[in-house]
């Protein structure tokens, strides 16, 4: 029988994740709880279910007393009701890294801590059980610690494979809330979650016991531990793919890109997919754009400069690491296009990204005469 029981909580009201990512199917913060001759709690939740939890919290105690409260990633979704843990609970010891301590203290002004700091590879005895933790910073802040229960062969993972939605949502469906949400959280870190996946391939791994997002085990767990090393690579998760993102202000970019993709679709590109940066979920379009082979960017001219929507998906892409894609360019201008310029210099700034030719500008409309301009550049796309 196993010593471990889920305590975490459903958030089916939250608008925003992180005040910027839609989550429609919700969100779920997890925690676990450890059961020895010494319990310990594996991480708390976000302010907002702190009432929920400590329910949760208190059926699973049945009366007894914890000894322990493991804080693995200090983001205030997973630390956010230590405080009201510590008032119930005053006698806990803290366990976290000494990063993670420090947070505390920015966090919790004049909140009384009992702690315990660990470091790489230390352990912790609950009597039958033994903890044992590693280091994991950047994935995706710097105090993060992830946990092993060699007994049960189960690794507390803190936020890596994690995913949008709550603990049962799209549960047959793992990697597209779950890509979603790693190219837009730890989208910047694939060095650091790689050397942590490098650390787990060490480890007899059964069960993976993530913060947000279903517990895996057999075949998704292998499927997600596969994705992982591809994603945390920069690597090419579909061969062939194409992202046609547009910025159009008229609707004349809009109906290049949406012919553009009708030819790549024709020429044999192996998945096209189009967004509209004005209106679609911006976190997808990240996805997609980390997720296909290649990219071609659509933008009108605006005052000089890029459309808003565009400049803001390139500076997304930047801060999150974008890096080793093809892409195409596609400018639209009434009198002075400069589109294709702007773009091209926000993408010299990522690492090795290859400019296709020809680079396609359009003048207000696309006339027939244009159609030659993007079968070229559709060309350069499929071609391996």
């Amino acid at each position: 029988m196993s010593c471990i029981k889920y305590i975490g909580v459903d958030d089916t009201d939250i608008d925003l994740f992180e005040s910027q990512y839609v989550v429609p199917e919700g969100m779920c913060y997890n925690s676990y709880l450890i059961e020895d001759e010494k319990i310990a709690i594996m991480d708390t939740v976000d302010h907002r279910k702190s009432a929920e939890w400590m329910t949760n919290l208190k059926t699973a105690l049945a009366g007894k007393t914890p000894d322990y409260i493991i804080i693995q990633h200090m983001e205030p979704d997973h630390s956010g009701s230590l405080a009201e843990l510590l008032k119930e609970f005053p006698n806990l010891t803290v366990v976290a890294s000494a990063k993670a301590i420090q947070f505390m203290g920015q966090f919790f002004e004049g909140l009384t801590i009992q702690s315990k700091a660990v470091a790489e590879g230390e352990t912790l005895s609950l009597g039958k059980n033994t903890l044992q933790f590693f280091t994991a910073p950047l994935v995706h802040w710097p105090e993060v610690i992830v946990t092993y229960l060699a007994s049960e062969k189960v690794l507390f993972s803190a936020d890596g494979f994690g995913k949008f939605g709550t603990i049962d949502a799209d549960a047959d469906d793992w990697a597209c809330e779950a890509r979603r949400y790693y190219f837009n959280i730890c989208g910047k870190y694939g060095v650091q979650v790689n050397n942590l996946l490098k650390k787990a391939s060490t480890l007899e791994i059964e069960k993976i016991c993530p913060l947000h997002g279903p517990i895996l085990e057999g075949e998704k767990m292998a499927e997600a531990i596969r994705l992982y090393s591809i994603w945390s690579k920069y690597d090419v998760e579909t061969p062939g793919g194409v992202l046609v993102a547009y910025a159009s202000i008229h609707g004349g970019t809009k109906a290049a890109a949406e012919k553009l993709a009708e030819i790549l679709k024709a020429k044999g590109a192996a998945k096209v997919a189009i967004t509209d940066l004005s209106r679609d979920d911006m976190a997808e379009a990240i996805e997609d754009a980390f997720r296909m082979e290649s990219m071609v960017l659509a933008c009108a001219t605006y005052d000089g400069d890029i459309f808003p929507p565009m400049h803001n998906f390139l500076h997304k892409l930047s801060i999150k690491g974008f890096q080793r894609r093809r892409v195409g360019l596609l400018e639209n201008g009434t009198w002075a296009p400069q589109a294709a310029r702007i773009m091209r210099g926000m993408l010299e700034g990522m690492k090795n990204i290859e400019i296709l030719e020809p680079i396609v500008t359009l003048k207000s409309r696309m006339k027939e005469s244009d159609v030659a301009q993007l079968n070229a550049l559709a060309d350069a796309v499929v071609k391996k």
